[in-house]
Order: C-alpha cells, then sequence, then structure tokens
C-alpha cells in the first residue's frame, strides 16, 4: 500500500470536522496515511472555496469527500 497525503479543510467548533479529524487518526493508526490541516479562516480562497461544505478531504486539488467523513469513507479512498 503506497504513502497518501491529504489536505483536510477545517475550521474551529466544528463537529464534523472533530469526528474526521478522529477517523483519520484511526486510520493512520493501521495505514500509512498523511495529511496537512487547512484552517478555512485563515485562508481566504480556501473559505470561498469550501465554506459550506468542510470538512474537505482533498488530493492533489482534487475533493474526495467532504461532509460527514467516516471511517469506512476513509479505506475507500486509500484502497
Amino acid at each position: 500500500m503506497k504513502h497518501m497525503k491529504f489536505s483536510f479543510y477545517t475550521r474551529p467548533n466544528c463537529g464534523l470536522c472533530e469526528d474526521a479529524e478522529r477517523m483519520l487518526r484511526l486510520v493512520a493508526e493501521d495505514h500509512p496515511i498523511e495529511w496537512q490541516t487547512i484552517n478555512i479562516e485563515e485562508d481566504e480562497q480556501a473559505h470561498e472555496k469550501y465554506m459550506l461544505m468542510i470538512p474537505v478531504l482533498e488530493q492533489n486539488g482534487s475533493v474526495l469527500k467532504y461532509g460527514n467523513i467516516g471511517y469506512i469513507d476513509i479505506l475507500e479512498i486509500i484502497d
């Protein structure tokens, strides 16, 4: 299995974002993934693009999953 890197768009006080990051951490315990967390409130371009979609999991400019991101969703992406 190859190492995968993602961009994870989030913002403070976002319950769905916290859940999604928890799922990323769980998957990372068993799979070679890493992510860069980007706070959309600190990035005007990301805020415009994703404010209604967060959390967003993106790779190479492509949105892989957004909104309710669960453990199985992440496994399907990396499989």
